[in-house]
Parts: C-alpha cells; sequence; structure tokens
C-alpha cells in the first residue's frame, strides 16, 4: 500500500515502537519490526558469519581506492548502493556455462573458447590441460576479449601426443575470491 508521508516522516530511518524506517533508493520504507521467536539453524548462523565475512570484504574494498571506484561506477549505473554491490559480489560466485574445445585439436597454438560471467567482473580465468592419468600438460591464464564480453580465449602452449586423452579445466575466479570450476574432456 502507498502512503503519503508527513514531512515530519520524509527524513527519518530506525525503529519507532513496532516500526522500523529506513530509506531505499531515496524513498522512505516503513515495515513491521521482525519478530524472533526461535534459535538460529545451523543454516542461518552459517549464513549470518558469512555475511560477516561479506561486509569486511566491503570495508576492505572501500578502503582500497583503485578497486572502490569500480565498484562506484557500476553502483551507480547499477542504482544501487556501492556497499550493497560490494557485499552481493561477495555472496554471487562466478560461473562457467561453456568450454567449446572443437578448434582444440591437440596442437600448439589450438585456441579454446571458455563462457563466464559474474554478476560484477571475473579477475581471472586460469586454464589447466592433464592427461588422462593427471600429470599436468600446460596451464596459464585465458584472456577475456573483448573485454567485460565474458568470452575468454585460451592459446594452447604444447602439442599431445596422438593417442592422448585430455582433461581441460577452467577456473573462473572473481574480485571477492568466489570460484567457479568446469571442466571438459578429449581424445585425439
Amino acid at each position: 500500500m502507498k502512503a503519503k508521508l508527513h514531512p515530519m516522516f520524509e527524513q527519518v530511518s530506525g525503529q519507532m515502537g513496532e516500526m522500523v524506517y529506513r530509506v531505499v533508493r531515496g524513498k522512505v520504507v516503513i515495515s513491521r519490526k521482525p519478530v524472533i521467536k526461535a534459535e538460529p539453524t545451523q543454516g542461518q548462523l552459517e549464513h549470518r558469519e558469512r555475511f560477516k565475512q561479506a561486509v569486511a570484504y566491503g570495508k576492505a574494498v572501500m578502503s582500497a581506492e583503485d578497486s572502490r571506484e569500480l565498484y562506484e561506477a557500476a553502483a551507480k549505473e547499477r542504482d544501487m548502493p556501492v556497499f550493497a554491490l560490494m557485499v552481493a559480489d561477495y555472496f554471487n560466485a562466478p560461473s562457467i556455462s561453456k568450454i567449446d574445445l572443437s578448434a582444440y585439436d591437440g596442437h600448439a597454438g589450438n585456441i579454446i573458447h571458455i563462457t563466464a560471467s559474474d554478476d560484477f567482473s571475473i579477475a581471472s580465468l586460469h586454464v589447466s590441460i592433464t592427461n588422462d592419468q593427471g600429470n599436468p600438460i600446460e596451464d596459464a591464464e585465458a584472456v577475456e576479449t573483448p573485454s567485460g564480453s565474458g568470452n575468454w580465449v585460451y592459446t594452447a602452449n604444447a602439442s599431445v601426443t596422438p593417442g592422448t586423452s585430455v582433461n581441460v579445466q577452467a577456473v573462473a575466479t572473481d574480485r571477492p575470491g568466489g570460484t567457479a570450476v568446469a571442466s571438459e574432456s578429449k581424445s585425439f
């Protein structure tokens, strides 16, 4: 229900009686005071701890000027508080939707395409290639092309012996350190 507030309440925030007043995107939102009736569950306690870690991450980023500026620009674009964006980024890990091995035939210089995304940005995408016994063949960072697109390219540095099966693993890492892992296999 919408209601016009008396001018006295337009800048208020906090608790008054059983009502909680807060400002969200420049508008006063009124809600009932939450009632906590039971002991928190293990899941709730774990979520609270994770939220504390997210807040600590947000505070650390606020004190780092270069990182803070990235979040401030994104927050302005998304019309949301910068600290809320930092906390949300901490909670949302990246995802890898596709590893495309169609252009990879086991030779140095072959391209592997990876599609990955995050709610804010991916800081790095590491690719490892191992044989079917788990022995490393090569590993290095993929490059996002173009920047901000979510399309990553890895150029193979080593050739694979014919008759070898390989496992290509991609690990996407976002700014707060959240990760996503995906892998694909191919035989030559």
